[in-house]
């Protein structure tokens, strides 16, 4: 694998004077671009807008799966293609992506800047990411390594924003009807979606329904049909955005994905389970937004957001021999705020200024039954638990001609209330509700150098932290292959992070490189309790107990070979280490990457790609007590896949030949295997009428 890294590289730097000493005779490849590359523009790193090629940071922009050559199935799978992210599926419905050796709730999730994470987000690989809408989203930003600053608690790896689709001002009133259907050979996939969008010079609406129906997942040819992982899903989604005049703007958006009978499938498997599905698992995400925008003096703009969104996850288990069956059901109500202010303090000084609050209420609950009779007993999380998230920020941006600055500062505080019913604390006899504040100031600096035209060098360091939610204070029940208890004294996990890295872009060669380091203490972990057990279960509870570190490299290189073929190529290593018990840190991914190259011409669009990872065999004690990586480690792995496209402008048709050669895999940590050889249809049809 050092061998492949180090041909990638070289490969990097190989082309990279190759384009330069071949620019002269490249005039034909120079015009295929329709779009200057260097003006891509981007609002997640520090929450405006800042063209990407200048940023201090590691960022990228992802297509959405409707959009997508690839087909991807998902949103948390669309981000798989992506350097440096790596996704890990502990089933058939899920997808957790890792940000430079994080996932789970040490990761932010946001839709259109507002918080997905919740209280009971839960540590590790979860599925989150996919419940939001692949159908209804216009775009993804991902911001690596970075983040609490600009968004707050969580945000230690990084963020994900989901941006929903944006409807443009017409002045002749536009109406399109979209239809789209698409599937997957042995039943694997089913999918339908209808939506409309409406414009014109003040209004704008756009919205739809999408109803998909997924077969058991057929894995490589030594593994065959995968049961059960199968599974629904129906979802909606509507926005409408009014300008009022030339200054102020109304937006309001809601969406909501609704699945049904979600099995884990290696509990059944592995774990002698009858049968264990997430039934329900929905969440509704809402906004109103009022947004002024002003030519003239030092205030630009403004924007005010009040929000509601709702989760709910319900599970319902049986094991082989148990006469219990169990169905649990959690629930979390989330009202919230966010102000901002955009300023021009100076010519080359521009800020933003802001304050956001969240307030959480958790209900939870877990039913038991036993020949018949039900009895309801306390659920995962204690009922009536709330969480208030509470910050202000200021974040800076500097323009000094070829040196750009970004500089930020933020003070987070968040609040976590469990009702006393729930509690048995010394001392504490009469039952008191407990409360525990954390809190912490964060900032960041990065610093962006034109060392030469369409060539930067960036750097930047930012902290982080986590603060503990109701997830990690107050579970009590089956979380995995483990039965965890309850612990109250928890702190916020903290990192500081470092990178460097260099861009070069021009219409023949893009290519980015960066090296990062993150150093993280006061870590939670899961920490076994004695020989203790509950229903066969070892017992677990949760500490800060661990310093670690994360280092690694990201590579990407796209060339553009002639006007019609355009070649990429990337890669990625991460290293991760656990200081306190010597040993390498949790779920770690094994170095990966892919080659693709493509060939387009008029409506035509053909692509070729290979997609491989290694092996992973540095394991943690607790990789090693994970039923779902096997004893060694995870074999490594490649597939070669195939894709085509025609689109005209009322119809797009596409085709996806997945895992041609019919390879068994599975990612590092999944607790299934990938898809088996498989064909794709997908087909879209747009109606567009004007007054």
């Amino acid at each position: 694998m050092k061998r492949i890294l180090k041909g990638f590289f070289m490969v990097s730097i190989l082309a990279f004077f190759t384009q330069v000493t071949a620019q002269g005779i490249k005039k034909d490849a120079a015009n295929v671009s329709k779009t200057d590359t260097l003006t891509e523009v981007m609002i997640t790193a520090n929450r405006m807008e800042r063209a990407v090629f200048l940023a201090p940071y590691s960022i990228d922009k992802v297509l959405s799966p409707a959009q997508d050559l690839r087909l991807t199935r998902t949103m948390p799978e669309a981000l798989g293609y992506t350097p440096g992210i790596f996704i890990q599926k502990t089933n058939h419905g899920g997808g957790s992506p890792f940000l430079r050796g994080l996932t789970g709730n040490q990761t932010l999730l946001l839709w259109d800047g507002i918080r997905v994470n919740n209280a009971i987000f839960r540590f590790g690989p979860n599925q989150y990411p996919n419940l939001l809408d692949a159908y209804a989203l216009g775009s993804v930003e991902v911001l690596k390594g970075s983040g609490s600053t600009q968004y707050g608690s969580d945000a230690m790896g990084g963020v994900i924003q989901v941006l929903s689709r944006e409807t443009e001002w017409q002045k002749t009133p536009t109406l399109k009807l979209r239809a789209g259907t698409r599937f997957t050979t042995q039943d694997m996939e089913y999918t339908g979606r209808a939506a409309v969008e409406y414009s014109r010079e003040r209004f704008g609406f756009s919205g739809g329904f999408s109803t998909r129906k997924f077969g058991d997942l057929y894995g490589g040819k030594n593994t065959g049909k995968q049961s059960p992982s199968g599974y629904t899903e129906a979802n909606w989604d509507a926005k409408a955005k009014w300008k009022l005049n030339d200054k102020y703007t109304v937006t309001a958006a809601a969406q909501q994905v609704n699945q049904s009978d979600v099995p884990l499938y290696h509990r059944v498997a592995l774990e002698n389970f009858e049968y264990y599905d997430f039934q329900p698992q929905r969440l509704l995400l809402s906004y109103a937004r009022l947004e002024a925008k002003y030519t003239n003096g030092t205030v630009k703009g403004w924007r005010i957001t009040p929000l509601y969104k709702k989760s709910v996850e319900g599970r319902r288990y049986h094991r082989n021999g148990n006469a219990s069956y169990f169905a649990e059901q959690d629930e979390v109500a989330t009202w919230g705020l966010v102000a901002e202010t955009d300023l021009r303090i100076a010519r080359n000084w521009q800020s933003t200024q802001g304050a956001e609050w969240y307030s959480d209420y958790v209900n939870s609950s877990r039913t038991i039954t036993n020949n018949n009779l039900s009895v309801t007993r306390r659920g995962l999380y204690p009922e009536g638990s709330t969480q208030q998230n509470r910050a202000v920020y200021s974040l800076h941006q500097f323009d000094f001609g070829k040196l750009k600055i970004d500089a930020g500062l933020r003070y987070n505080a968040v609040t976590n209330n469990i009702p006393g019913r729930f509690l048995s604390l010394p001392g504490d006899a009469n039952g008191k509700d407990a409360s525990l504040t954390s809190s912490a100031f964060v900032g960041n600096v990065g610093l962006s150098y034109e060392v030469a035209k369409q060539q930067v060098l960036y750097g930047s360091f930012n902290t982080g932290f986590r603060a503990p939610g109701i997830d990690d204070l107050g579970t009590l029940g089956l979380v995995d292959f483990r039965y965890e208890v309850p612990a109250y004294d928890l702190q916020p996990e903290k990192s500081g992070h470092s990178e460097i890295g260099y861009r070069f872009k021009n219409r023949v060669l893009h290519l980015h490189v960066a090296a990062f380091y993150m150093h993280l203490t006061n870590l939670i972990s899961r920490v076994r309790s004695a020989t203790d057990s509950i229903q066969g279960y070892p017992v677990f509870y949760k500490t800060n107990d661990q310093q670690s570190f994360v280092r690694g490299l990201e590579g990407n290189l796209q060339l553009q070979l002639s006007e019609h073929f355009r070649f990429q190529i990337m890669a990625a290593t991460q290293y991760g280490q656990n200081l306190s018990r010597n040993e390498p840190m949790r779920r770690i991914p094994p170095a990966f990457g892919l080659q693709n190259i493509s060939f387009e011409k008029s409506h035509w669009t053909f692509s070729l790609e290979h997609q491989w990872a290694a092996k992973q065999t540095r394991l943690a004690q607790g990789d090693k007590d994970d039923n779902r990586i096997p004893k060694g480690g995870t074999s490594g792995w490649q597939i070669l896949n195939a894709y085509a496209a025609y689109t005209v402008p009322a119809i797009t048709l596409r085709a996806a030949f997945n895992n041609i050669t019919d390879q068994d895999y599975r990612t590092h940590g999944s607790g299934i295997n990938g898809m088996g050889r498989s064909l794709t249809f997908s087909a879209l049809f747009t109606f567009t009428i004007k007054k």
